[in-house]
C-alpha cells in the first residue's frame, strides 16, 4: 500500500479572510500576553513578548494586510513561527484547524488590495479559499 504525505497547515482568519501556514514553520500558538512597545518601530510590529526567557517579536496581519486594529478576545491567538533561526509572533484573530488541501494553485499577483508576494500559493478547500502565507515576505516586509 502506498501512502503519500500531504503537507498540513494551520488556518487562521483576521477578519473575513482565512490564511494557513506549513505546520512545519509553526512553534506554539498561544493566547495573548502582555505586549511590550517598540517605539519608532513598523505600523504592523506591535512589540515583543517573553516567551519563558526568550524575546519575540510580536507582529499584526491586521495591520500588515491594512486592516484596523479591533478589540482582542478570548479567540485571539499569537502564532509563533520559527524564521531563520529566530522565532516571531503573529497575531491572528483565531486559529481555526489544522488542515490540508487537495488543490493549491499559484497566487494572482494582488489579493484584496494585498500584495500577492505575500502568498505562495490560494488553497481550495471546497467553497473556501484559502491565503497560503510566504513566510520570507509576511516577516520580511517593508
Amino acid at each position: 500500500m502506498e501512502t503519500t504525505q500531504q503537507v498540513q497547515y494551520i488556518e487562521m482568519s483576521v477578519g473575513k479572510e482565512n490564511y494557513a501556514v506549513k505546520i512545519e514553520d509553526i512553534h506554539e500558538i498561544i493566547k495573548v500576553q502582555a505586549i511590550t512597545d517598540i517605539p519608532h518601530s513598523k505600523h504592523y510590529i506591535k512589540g515583543v513578548i517573553n516567551l519563558r526567557g526568550k524575546v519575540v517579536t510580536v507582529i499584526s496581519l491586521r495591520n500588515l494586510f491594512g486592516l484596523p486594529d479591533e478589540e482582542y478576545t478570548k479567540r485571539t491567538r499569537i502564532v509563533v513561527v520559527n524564521h531563520r533561526e529566530e522565532s516571531v509572533g503573529i497575531i491572528v484573530d483565531q486559529v481555526n484547524k489544522v488542515t490540508t488541501y487537495p488543490d493549491i494553485q499559484p497566487p494572482p499577483e494582488r489579493v484584496g488590495g494585498v500584495n500577492g508576494a505575500y502568498f505562495s500559493g490560494i488553497g481550495l478547500h471546497g467553497p473556501n479559499l484559502v491565503g497560503i502565507l510566504k513566510l520570507d515576505e509576511v516577516l520580511l516586509s517593508d
